[in-house]
């Protein structure tokens, strides 16, 4: 007695329990690459505070430690560190939620842990061209649109998998 068809296709089909593990080598490339991403964006905020303390640049009057400073927003300096942080918080997160859609369509290997790489690299590199050591355009508008084009290439191919269920 031959098996329903449906079977055969089940059998095929990776139980999330399977993609979402160790043993995935696309997750644990996706783990490595959002810890990395994790890991920058918390030293964002240390580097809000070392420019802070540098230029002596604080927001609330109980920051003040050094006599004659007056409670300022607005130094550059401090500025760009934190519009580089809210930048990737806009960034990085989509991307982390997109990569684990992603890894949900059982992607090759090998494509799927090259684009967390670069989109990684090209956030880091989007870092340190904007708040560490700023270089004029287009380094930080092609570090930018690497991160994004990854996320946008990553949700069509969702969608063109899922496109047929709907």
């Amino acid at each position: 007695m031959s098996a329903p068809a449906n079977n055969a296709t089940q059998q095929t089909m990776t139980s999330p329990g399977d993609m979402f593990n160790l043993e995935n080598p696309v997750f644990c490339c996706y783990l490595f690459w959002a810890t990395v991403l994790v890991a920058k964006m918390l030293l964002m905020s240390l580097l809000t505070a070392v420019q802070r303390f540098r230029y002596k640049i604080f927001p609330n009057q109980e920051d003040l430690f050094f006599k004659n400073l007056e409670v300022k927003f607005d130094d550059p300096h401090v500025e760009r560190v934190r519009r580089a942080h809210r930048n990737d918080m806009e960034n990085i997160l989509p991307y982390f939620i997109m990569s684990l859609i992603y890894i949900s369509t059982n992607p090759n290997a090998n494509v799927a842990c090259n684009l967390f790489r670069v989109a990684s690299v090209a956030r880091i590199i989007h870092t340190l061209v904007y708040a560490v050591y700023p270089v004029p355009q287009p380094s930080r508008i092609l570090a930018f649109a690497t991160m994004l084009l990854i996320t946008f290439y990553m949700a069509a191919v969702v969608a063109l998998r899922t496109l047929s269920f709907i």
